[in-house]
């Protein structure tokens, strides 16, 4: 039985403070790959985009993921895990995967500092352009989409707590 809960989406979507809050609802542990990252390679995601690109960024990314190995978490991912079917592949084996889907004029209003993010996209690829990409790939992968517009992070965690409760272990 998978025990851990994956979070998916766009950057600016609440994947990493809905997984807090709901780590916290349902007592389990929380892992963000974007901080493992981050504390792997001493570097922050924008310092590592700096260097090279959202490719090699990408496949830092797919490596983080690939070395989870852990049971009773929510991982929050990077936006841009999607890009990798071998993580996907690897989340989909230890997790069920639950998109957060925001529009994409929310993500834009939520968001203020998107040359700083460290958010791996190509140079001339537009926001709108990776947010349509993007889309397409959360889709694929995700078992549970859950629309976010107009819902706080609590009412989000709380949403999938109670999506979760006929299928999920209440006990370890």
């Amino acid at each position: 039985m998978k025990t851990n809960l994956t979070l998916i989406g766009m950057p600016g979507a609440g994947k990493s403070t809905v997984g807090i809050i709901l780590a916290k609802n349902l007592g389990l542990g929380f892992i963000d790959t974007d901080v493992l990252i981050q504390i792997n390679r001493q570097k922050t995601l924008q310092q590592i985009l700096d260097e090279s690109d959202h490719l090699n960024l990408r496949a830092i990314e797919e490596e983080e993921i690939l070395k989870l190995n852990i049971s009773h978490h929510v991982i929050a991912t990077g936006g841009s895990a999607a890009y990798s079917e071998k993580a996907m592949v690897h989340l989909q084996r230890i997790s069920t995967i639950i998109f957060l889907k925001v529009s994409f004029e929310e993500i834009e209003r939520r968001i203020r500092n998107f040359a700083t993010r460290g958010i791996a996209k190509s140079r001339e690829q537009t926001f709108r352009e990776l947010f349509d990409e993007r889309q397409v790939l959360y889709h694929r992968y995700a078992e549970i989409v859950l629309p976010c517009n107009g819902f706080t992070q609590e009412e989000v965690a709380e949403e999938i707590g109670q999506r979760l409760s006929s299928v999920w272990p209440t006990h370890r």
